[in-house]
């Protein structure tokens, strides 16, 4: 049977709610996702956004596409929306769905009550006022949305969580895993999440063969594998790895950087660094390799504190 050519429909998720419901944290964890976010934006205008490129050129795979609206969009009218919101529907490349974001009004109130802030609908008048008149405004979107999530017992955690579970973009929204190698002699990564520290291993640079080469050389590689603490302890590293990526992943963590130190950063740490890369590849990641110390000048001075003979 011949397989269609014909492009998946484009994703399209209609973000509203109350104000204070928690619509601000949906969008940006969307947008965490991989989805193209746009907050306040006017539904009448999805159309012609639709038929503009995507931000990686026309030819990309179109990204999924939050809209975000409510009570001070202009022109809202509920009644209206949905009509529109229908028309979009119809259309056979889009497939268009409503999140509604509600939440009970003592906890909004108490949520303005924190922040000092002025309910949008309620700038003369007690917050529960203004929160009582959304809710009549809104309720059509509420009655016709396909999807509703009540905030009124989640914290701002609880419902990235939710929102992670409920639209992760399959295709897309894999952490990012970046793996370096430094040397401790010229300072540790600002940004590692991670730092393994691999100057208990036997030092290369102290064997006059194997000074000048680096951890991409087969000689050092040996003689690095050949040091009796290396595979116990690059095991255990492995496994702690493996425990610990899954969990930052599920915390919505986007990029987790992970180093690997030596005195110069020029051979264990780059070794190590290359071999984790290839097992993490085995283990379905795809960390991005740096090295940050790899062309840096051998200096005896600077590898005297761990010198091994």
């Amino acid at each position: 049977m011949p397989t269609s050519n014909k492009p998946n429909p484009k994703k399209v998720l209609l973000v509203t709610g109350l104000s204070g419901a928690g619509k601000t944290t949906v969008l940006r964890t969307l947008e965490d996702l991989g989805w193209e976010a746009v907050d306040n934006f006017p539904i009448r205008l999805t159309a012609p956004l639709l038929e503009l490129p995507t931000p990686e050129g026309r030819d990309a795979p179109a990204l999924p596409l939050a809209l975000g609206f409510d009570t001070r969009t202009r022109g809202f009218d509920a009644q209206a929306l949905i009509e529109q919101i229908k028309r979009l529907q119809e259309r056979p490349d889009l497939a268009v769905q409503t999140l509604f974001i509600d939440c009970a009004g003592n906890e909004i109130e108490r949520r303005y009550a924190e922040t000092r802030r002025r309910h949008p609908l309620a700038q003369d008048r007690p917050a529960i006022d203004g929160i009582a008149q959304e809710r009549m405004l809104m309720e059509p979107l509420r009655r016709w949305a396909e999807n509703v999530i009540d905030t009124s017992k989640l914290s701002a955690s609880d419902l990235q969580d939710t929102i992670r579970n409920r639209f992760r973009v399959e295709a897309d929204a894999s952490m990012n895993v970046t793996i370096t190698s430094f040397g401790y002699s010229r300072g540790v990564p600002h940004n590692a999440d991670l730092i393994f520290d691999m100057r208990f291993l036997n030092n290369p640079h102290w064997v006059d063969e194997l000074r000048p080469l680096t951890g991409l050389d087969e000689p050092v590689a040996e003689y690095i594998l050949g040091d009796e603490a290396f595979a116990d302890a690059t095991t255990k590293i492995r496994d702690l790895l493996l425990y610990l990526l899954p969990l930052y992943d599920k915390q919505g963590k986007a990029y987790v950087n992970i180093a690997f130190g030596c005195t110069g950063g020029r051979h264990r740490s780059v070794f190590v660094t290359e071999t984790f890369a290839g097992w993490l590849h085995e283990d379905g990641f795809s960390p991005t390799v740096s090295h940050r110390n790899l062309t840096s000048r051998p200096v005896d001075a600077l590898e005297t504190a761990d010198k091994t003979e």
